[in-house]
């Protein structure tokens, strides 16, 4: 087939119109294909066969027609491509600083709610100290009222010995008024005698009684001290449950994303904090013995309790913020691109990457902390970095036009490593990134929409 250019008809009237008997005036359609004849001359489309030859004719509104459509198309499709290359690129620069800016509100949330807890723990301390000195207290005046007791009854014992000499004196008076005058004055001298030891008893006495009553009034005033220590000491106790029970369970709500992104990229999280901690696992003293008390046991071992437990928790998100920042999560190209090819099987085979495509000289950035254990050309990759980071993680990058970096170097998140090229097998200037699992391929979007679980 070819196509040749016919010289335009001169205008004249339609056969057909006279043979039907009538006369044709021209139509809407006669002048607009009138009216673009110079713009658009009319073309014929020569179809020829070995017995026969035949044309269609393009007129130049068919033409107009089928040009104003195949520049719609065009232009619809690169508005669209715009469109998803800018929300790409808003979405791959802002992850990063959002994870940054939320792991520090939630750690100040945490050290907020830590000085707390110390200041609320201090509280606690503090009023236990204070009962301990009122229990003191209380037990210094029970062993005074105690002796002042004892006292009392020496006292009656005394006064029961001295009232029963009385008796016999009385008695002995008695008798002795029957005696001759010449003992008369003997008897006078002993009955002053007996009377001001009895004066002298009663005195004791009253002076016991009052200092027993002095020592229950301070031993009441001591106990109403100690019901009330004891009070605020059980509410100061309550209000560290309540502090340590929120910190408890924000820690425990916090913690669960974090198993939920490592879970997504196909970690187990339980293996992860057990890496991180066999390379985190230094310990050092001097130690220094602890003190127990024996009051309020059950409360202070309840407290203990949580508070053990959110320290445990708190290592255990303080591992899992190690671990995120070993994985690759950062984005390989940060100025615009178009995704092209995504992770899975394609054209009968497996793709075990994304493709990203952007111009020759496009830079590409490591997307996590890691060593270069290859950079060169290898088969169908092209030009290839190949980067291992920790936890069993490896990120691959090929058909690169340049590359920057060397075999052994190690290169930190977002630095730059090569240039985006069309080498190997490839159909076009893009990246083709990789990330592996202990060998094994896996979708990189996966770790890339985990930046984006942690926000």
């Amino acid at each position: 087939m070819r196509f040749t250019r016919s010289e335009p008809e001169p205008d004249r009237p339609s056969h057909l119109g006279r043979a039907n008997g009538g006369h044709d005036l021209p139509t809407l359609t006669n002048r607009l294909n009138a009216s673009l004849e110079r713009i658009l001359p009319e073309k014929r489309l020569h179809l020829r066969s070995d017995d026969e030859s035949r044309f269609v004719r393009l007129r130049p509104l068919t033409q107009l027609v089928g040009i104003s459509g195949i520049t719609l198309a065009f232009g619809w499709t690169l508005v669209a491509s715009s469109i998803l290359a800018i929300d790409a690129l808003s979405a791959g620069t802002s992850a990063r600083d959002q994870i940054t800016a939320t792991t520090s509100a939630f750690e100040q949330r945490l050290t907020e709610l830590s000085q707390e807890r110390d200041a609320r723990a201090a509280e606690a301390l503090a009023a236990q100290n204070r009962f301990a000195l009122a229990l003191d207290k209380v037990s210094q005046m029970q062993t005074q009222l105690l002796a002042a007791e004892e006292r009392r009854r020496e006292l009656e014992a005394g006064l029961d010995s001295v009232q029963s000499t009385l008796r016999s004196a009385i008695d002995e008076r008695d008798s002795a008024r029957a005696v001759a005058d010449a003992t008369d004055d003997h008897s006078h001298v002993h009955a002053e005698e007996v009377t001001a030891a009895l004066d002298i008893v009663t005195g004791e006495l009253r002076q016991a009684a009052d200092e027993r009553a002095s020592a229950v009034q301070e031993a009441e005033a001591a106990r109403q001290t100690a019901e009330e220590l004891a009070l605020e000491r059980e509410q100061i106790l309550a209000r560290n449950d309540e502090i340590l029970t929120q910190l408890e369970n924000a820690v425990s709500i916090s913690v669960e994303p974090l198993d939920d992104v490592f879970r997504s990229v196909g970690m187990n999280p339980d293996d992860v904090l057990e890496t991180i901690r066999e390379g985190y696992s230094g310990q050092g003293g001097p130690l220094t013995p602890m003190s127990y008390s024996t009051r309020g046991d059950a409360a202070l071992s309840n407290s203990e309790t949580k508070a053990n437990q959110i320290i445990v928790t708190l290592d255990q998100m303080n591992t899992y913020r190690i671990a995120m920042e070993k994985l690759p999560l950062a984005m390989p190209v940060k100025q615009s691109f178009r995704y092209t090819s995504g992770f899975g099987r394609r054209w009968g085979r497996a793709h075990e990457g994304i493709d990203m495509a952007a111009p020759v000289g496009t830079p590409i950035h490591a997307t996590g902390d890691g060593v270069v254990i290859y950079a060169g050309r290898l088969g169908a990759y092209g030009n290839l970095i190949k980067i291992q980071h920790e936890l069993g993680v490896e990120t691959r990058y090929g058909h690169l036009s340049r590359i920057r970096v060397k075999t052994g170097q190690r290169v930190s998140q977002g630095e730059l490593i090569g240039d985006m090229g069309n080498t190997g097998r490839s159909t076009g200037p893009h990246l083709h990134y990789e990330v592996r699992m202990k060998g094994r391929a896996v979708d990189p979007m996966s770790f890339i929409k985990a930046a984006s679980n942690v926000q």
